[in-house]
């Protein structure tokens, strides 16, 4: 069976950190910022941490190269 490629999507989306955890940044920051509020804009710019053990596990199997 030939080698597992990695999920070029997932890659640009996803990053493994180094205790095995899934970091994303979070949506809703590209465009229509004028009604946003200054503290929601702030938030959105912090990176967050997938939880679901069913999404870490999809995520991880397309990330592995």
């Amino acid at each position: 069976m030939p080698k597992m490629k990695t999920h070029k999507g997932a890659k640009k989306r996803f990053k493994i950190t180094g205790s095995g955890k899934v970091k994303r940044m979070r949506a809703f920051k590209s465009h229509i910022l004028t009604k946003k509020s200054p503290k929601r804009k702030r938030r959105l710019r912090q990176s967050a941490i997938i939880q679901t053990p069913g999404e870490v596990k999809n995520i991880k199997r397309l990330l592995q190269a």
